[in-house]
């Protein structure tokens, strides 16, 4: 595809956006293919659902909702389209597709997948609660429909600690980040079981890393995500979601940041804060890099990679995830 009069017209207010995170010369190879998928989705009644994590011509070039695991979640139920296309990873269109059973939910690259989600079955939370009978367990988003139809509600880093707390009990079995795990254990005086799974992106942070950064920047402010390790989130000056280090740089204005997580969070940000020097020595996640506009636009067209959960695991996995929300909208 050609970048025409057209198409150019029809795209540079998306590239004044973005011009200070991609280069011109590849906004002549993304702006025809933005342009053919936002014409395809009015045509279909499609939506995009965009995770922090995409990269910047995704995120601020296609999609319709741009967000956190919670707020897609939320989010992805309150759309009236037909189809969904999930720009993200295979648990998030599940969820997607657990919130709207009767929405074509579309992924566009069936391998992308989680380390952590990849970490715990089904069959693992069943031996757990056979080990602790009568212990809740909290289910993190990242997991599967099946994990999440063996839990009692679901969580997400925004929300972690409410959830825990939401339950009344003074223990629970929490899954599958044992750093999340640890987080959240400083924040509540429950007593959290763990499971042993990490995130591949945010275990290479290191302190010591931190700590140089800390040291060539004085002026820097380190924002953590709750998955990376203790000592990474204890040298750092804040700790969230992706959305809470989103809505730390808005409210705060740092003269300088690095957000320790994935890298295109960093880019995505920048491109609403210009006022704001970000330090990117950031880990990409190849599973989120594997979504790509060539990949969107022929699962669109096509109306290939949809998502389709027995209903057995959708009822039950359904539930937990409802749960969750419904303890967003008490508090």
């Amino acid at each position: 595809m050609e970048l025409n009069t057209e198409i150019k017209k029809a795209t540079d207010p998306i590239y004044q956006k973005v011009s200070n995170v991609i280069p011109e010369i590849e906004w002549a190879f993304h702006a025809p293919l933005i342009h053919k998928i936002n014409m395809l989705k009015k045509e279909k009644n499609a939506v995009v659902l965009a995770h922090n994590y995409q990269t910047p011509e995704i995120f601020h070039g296609i999609a319709d909702i741009a967000a956190d695991s919670l707020a897609l979640a939320v989010e992805a139920k309150k759309t009236d389209a037909d189809i969904i296309v999930l720009c993200g990873v295979h648990f998030m269109a599940e969820t997607a597709k657990l919130m709207n059973p009767s929405k074509k939910i579309l992924l566009p690259d069936m391998g992308a997948g989680c380390s952590l989600a990849e970490s715990i079955t089904g069959k693992d939370v069943r031996m757990l609660k056979e080990k602790y009978p009568s212990v809740p367990v909290v289910t993190y988003i990242n997991t599967s429909a099946e994990v999440k139809a063996e839990s009692d509600i679901c969580c997400t880093s925004a929300n972690a600690v409410k959830v825990v707390e939401s339950l009344g009990v003074d223990k629970v079995i929490f899954l599958p980040d044992q750093y999340m795990a640890k987080y959240v254990q400083t924040k509540t005086k429950v007593q959290i079981i763990s499971w042993i799974g990490t995130c591949i992106v945010h275990e290479r942070f290191s302190a010591h890393e931190i700590k140089d950064i800390k040291k060539q920047n004085p002026e820097i402010v380190v924002l953590t995500h709750p998955e990376c390790p203790p000592e990474v989130i204890a040298s750092s000056d804040f700790t969230g979601s992706t959305s809470g280090m989103s809505q730390y740089v808005k409210k705060n204005q740092p003269s300088k940041v690095m957000l320790v997580t994935e890298c295109s969070m960093s880019d995505n940000v920048q491109v609403e804060n210009p006022n704001v020097q970000f330090i990117k020595p950031c880990n990409l996640c190849p599973h989120m890099k594997t979504i790509t506009l060539p990949k969107i636009l022929d699962c669109l067209e096509k109306e290939t990679n949809e998502i389709l959960i027995p209903e057995i695991i959708s009822r039950k996995a359904r539930k937990a995830v409802e749960r969750m929300v419904a303890v967003g909208r008490s508090h």
